[in-house]
C-alpha cells in the first residue's frame, strides 16, 4: 500500500500532467495564442478591457471540446477499471456489456430521423441505458448473477445493437452518413457543453472512492471478500450502475471512443505494482480517471490539428494507440 505522502504526490503529479495536457489543447491550433491570451480566457480580464479573437476562440470553440475530452477519457477509464474488478479480468473493456451498442443504436435512429441534437443526446443516453437494464436483468433473471452470465449476456447484446447498427447505415442517406459514422468512430468536436460530462465524473469518483477497500478486497474474488463481511452482492451492483453510468456519459458526449477503458486501467495497475503499491482502488481509480482525460484530451488535440483544417475522428487515433499497446499487454500477460 502507498504512503498517503506518496500517494498525494502522484495524484499531484498526475494533476500537473492534465493540466498542461489542457494547456496544450488549447494553445495548439491555426489561430495562435499567446500565454496572456490563455490567461484571460481561463480567469477573465483584460487590461484593455477588450477580448481578442484569440480569447473568444479559446472559451467558445477549444475549452468546452477540451473539458468535454478530459471527462470523457476520464469516464472511461474509470468505468473501465470498475469493469476489471467487476469481472476480475485485467483486460476488460467498459464496452463489453453492450452499453456502447445500445448508445449507438438510439443515437443512430435519431440521426436517421433528423432528429434536433440535443435529442440525439438523449437518445444516445436512453440506448445507453435500455442496454444496461436489458443485459442486468437478463444476467440476474433468475438470481444467478455471475460474472461469467453477465459478460456472455453483454456479448450478444452487443451483437444485436451491431446488426441494428449495420442496418440503419445501409439504408441511410449519404447526407447523413458521414456524421454518423463520425459518431460511431468518436468524435469530440461535436461537444458544447462539457459541465455534465464533468459532473458526472465527479460524482462517479465520489461515489466509488468510499468503497475503495471493499473493490480492493473483491479483487480478490468473491468467497475471501464474502468472509472479511463484504456485501458482495450489492457491491457487484453498484458497481455495474457506476461504470454503466460513466461510460453512457461518455457515449452520449463524444460517441463511441475504443481502447481508452480498456489500456488506460491496465497501465496504471501495472505501473503502480512495479512501484510495489499493489492494486490499491483508492489510488488506482483517481490515477486512472487523470490519466485517460489527459489521454484523450492530447489524442483530440492532435485529430484536430494533424491534417488541419480537416479534422480526424479522434477514436481512430486511440484505436491506432490502444492497438500496439494491447497487443503489447497481451505479451506480457504471462508476467502481469
Amino acid at each position: 500500500m502507498p504512503s498517503r505522502r506518496r500517494a498525494f504526490f502522484v495524484l499531484a503529479l498526475l494533476l500537473a500532467l492534465a493540466a498542461l495536457s489542457l494547456a496544450v489543447a488549447l494553445a495548439a491550433g491555426s489561430i495562435p495564442v499567446t500565454l496572456s491570451d490563455l490567461f484571460t480566457a481561463l480567469f477573465g480580464g483584460s487590461p484593455t478591457g477588450e477580448t481578442s479573437l484569440a480569447v473568444e476562440v479559446i472559451r467558445g470553440l477549444r475549452l468546452p471540446r477540451a473539458l468535454g475530452a478530459f471527462a470523457c477519457g476520464g469516464l472511461l477509464a474509470l468505468a473501465g477499471a470498475l469493469m476489471q474488478v467487476l469481472l476480475r479480468n485485467p483486460l476488460a473493456d467498459p464496452y463489453v456489456l453492450g452499453i456502447s451498442g445500445g448508445a449507438a443504436v438510439g443515437a443512430l435512429l435519431a440521426m436517421l430521423l433528423g432528429l434536433a441534437l440535443w435529442f440525439i443526446n438523449l437518445a444516445a443516453f436512453g440506448g445507453a441505458f435500455a442496454a444496461m437494464l436489458l443485459v442486468f436483468g437478463l444476467a440476474h433473471g433468475d438470481n444467478s448473477w455471475t460474472r461469467t452470465r453477465l459478460l456472455l449476456t453483454g456479448v450478444i447484446v452487443a451483437s444485436g445493437c451491431g446488426a441494428a447498427v449495420a442496418l440503419m447505415l445501409s439504408i441511410a442517406p449519404e447526407t447523413q452518413l458521414r456524421g454518423m459514422l463520425f459518431w460511431l468512430m468518436g468524435d469530440a468536436g461535436q461537444i458544447s457543453e462539457a459541465r455534465p460530462a464533468l459532473a458526472v465524473l465527479a460524482l462517479s469518483l465520489a461515489l466509488a472512492l468510499p468503497f475503495a477497500r471493499e473493490l480492493n478486497v473483491l479483487a480478490r474474488g468473491d468467497r475471501l471478500a464474502q468472509t472479511l463481511g463484504v456485501p458482495v452482492a450489492q457491491v457487484k451492483r453498484g458497481v455495474y450502475f457506476l461504470a454503466a453510468l460513466a461510460t453512457a456519459t461518455a457515449v452520449t458526449t463524444a460517441g463511441s471512443i475504443g481502447f481508452i477503458g480498456l489500456i488506460v486501467p491496465h497501465l496504471v495497475r501495472l505501473w503502480l505494482l512495479r512501484q510495489g503499491w499493489g492494486n490499491d482502488q483508492r489510488l488506482l481509480l483517481p490515477a486512472t480517471a487523470l490519466v485517460g482525460g489527459s489521454l484523450l484530451l492530447l489524442a483530440d488535440t492532435l485529430a484536430r490539428t494533424v491534417i488541419a483544417p480537416q479534422q480526424l475522428p479522434v477514436g481512430v487515433l486511440t484505436a491506432l494507440i490502444g492497438v500496439p499497446v494491447f497487443l503489447y499487454l497481451l505479451s506480457r500477460e504471462k508476467t502481469t
